[in-house]
């Protein structure tokens, strides 16, 4: 039997990332993997869903442009290209990933792991089955779309974020029930390729869980594309009939909405693979693993990253985990600072956050202010043809210490590390009015929103005195 200081199960940004991490620490190490290397981020989330949307951008470039004087003709698709360029980034990510993993001497099983109780990991593959000894365990197995108990659902032909981009063609409608980051992302997609997009969500607003004004502000960008929004709208039942699919909704007032589309995409969140620890008895949260600060499990030297302990369930968050877990289990006391940790929206415009809104700031019982600045002020910005967006900075009213930041508008997702950095280091409004940022950028909008906090506060002192 080999035995290994540390067994991996789940070959995804959250497990990959903590078998490089952990056999640079001289640690014997195996990583299971019962699919294609990269998990769901890399085969079908994050990386084919932003190579779509590069090409939903340079559609809106292109489209824009006219106005610019740049004549370009009639603006036609090849979705077999699209779809091609997908898979070959897909391709060369992957074979980056196995490169790694054979750089750093870690034996790697095509198969499904399961931990036992005596310590020893079962490795499922096609035409064998063995086990392995393992000092440790990380489960980073991921998740799979959660579907919703809706009536007729069973006996439709319908499309999740795990099949949405085995499409071969482009449909002319599609009905997207849940709006939040991946239903709101596939409705920029479709939406870019002149399909007829509605978009279905039974809380009161789009993206949910994001600052109230972010959420408003793409919703009226969402709207602007022609792309339609039911929110505060249940879905009854669906049915098909000769490939066209009806979606019977009943809105907040409770007027029904009959709904009509060739493709169906379900986007109502995920579930956790927890196969890999079905002989074990772990304390759960809800559907999710319960682990401590440390990554570990109820079950002594097993931990477990990413989507199956809930949570953010973001590839940066699962890293981050399988980073802080490998190093616990190699003996080195870590933990995770879960409140710098960003979030992104690719839409066209993006939304990007850290840290608390005003809200959740206020419900913890803190005094905070907040301070905007418009993209419409941005030379940059206006001179790209982008001036849609703000950046909103929340922070603490006596020390001025910035507490979150919301970021609405084009590359905010590029934007957002800045401010993420900051507040890792515990930076105040001051401190941000301080630093010279390039000039123009669409990243001096944070310098902006923190000069103008500023110079409010010097004002309130000198009408004071």
């Amino acid at each position: 039997m080999k035995t290994y200081d540390l067994v991996v199960i789940g070959g995804g940004p959250g497990g990959y990332v903590a078998a490089l991490h952990a056999a640079k620490q001289g640690q014997k190490t195996a990583l299971i993997e019962a699919d294609n290397l990269g998990g769901t981020c890399l085969n079908r989330g994050c990386i084919p869903s932003k190579t779509y949307l590069k090409h939903a951008e340079i559609i809106e470039q292109i489209e824009k442009s006219k106005d610019w004087g740049i004549e370009t003709g009639e603006l036609t698709f090849s979705f077999s290209k699209m779809k091609k360029r997908k898979d070959d980034v897909i391709n060369r990510l992957r074979s980056g990933i196995a490169f790694l993993l054979k750089q750093g001497a870690i034996d790697v099983y095509n198969g499904y792991g399961i931990v036992l109780p005596n310590g020893g990991v079962k490795v499922k593959q096609s035409d064998k089955e063995e086990t392995v000894s393992a000092k440790k365990v990380i489960i980073a197995t991921g998740s799979t779309p959660a579907l919703p108990p809706i009536p007729g659902l069973d006996n439709i032909r319908y499309e999740t974020s795990d099949t949405i981009f085995d499409l071969e063609e482009i449909p002319k409608s599609v009905i997207i029930i849940g709006g939040g980051v991946i239903g709101v992302e596939f409705a920029t997609i479709f939406s870019s390729l002149n399909v007829s997009v509605t978009v279905v969500e039974a809380a009161d607003r789009i993206i949910a869980t994001e600052d109230e004004e972010a959420s408003k502000f793409l919703a009226k960008m969402l709207k602007k594309k022609g792309i339609h929004l039911h929110t505060g709208t249940k879905v009854q039942s669906v049915q098909e009939k000769a490939g066209l699919k009806t979606v019977l909704c009943k809105d907040a007032n409770g007027k029904e909405v009959l709904l009509e589309a060739n493709v169906v995409i379900v986007c109502t969140g995920r579930r956790p693979n927890l196969s890999a620890v079905s002989e074990l008895h772990l304390e759960q949260n809800g559907p999710f693993l319960k682990v401590n600060s440390q990554m570990e499990t109820s079950h002594n030297g097993v931990y477990a990253v990413g989507d199956v302990i809930g949570g953010w369930q973001l590839a940066h968050a699962a890293s981050a985990e399988g980073i802080v877990a490998a190093n616990n289990a190699s003996g080195k006391s870590d933990y995770i600072n879960y409140h710098v940790m960003p979030r992104c929206i690719y839409t066209l415009p993006e939304i990007a956050s850290v840290g608390m809104s005003a809200e959740e700031a206020q419900r913890q019982g803190m005094e905070v202010r907040v301070e905007k600045f418009d993209f419409s002020g941005s030379g940059k910005a206006l001179s790209a043809g982008q001036p849609d967006g703000f950046t909103k900075i929340i922070y603490e009213a006596k020390h001025g210490e910035i507490v979150g930041v919301v970021m609405a508008g084009s590359h905010v997702t590029e934007l957002i590390a800045n401010a993420s950095a900051f507040m890792h280091l515990e930076g105040t409004i001051e401190e941000a009015a301080n630093m010279i940022h390039p000039h123009p950028t669409l990243a001096e909008t944070f310098f902006e929103a923190a000069l103008n906090g500023v110079h409010k506060l010097t004002s309130q002192q000198a009408v004071r005195s």
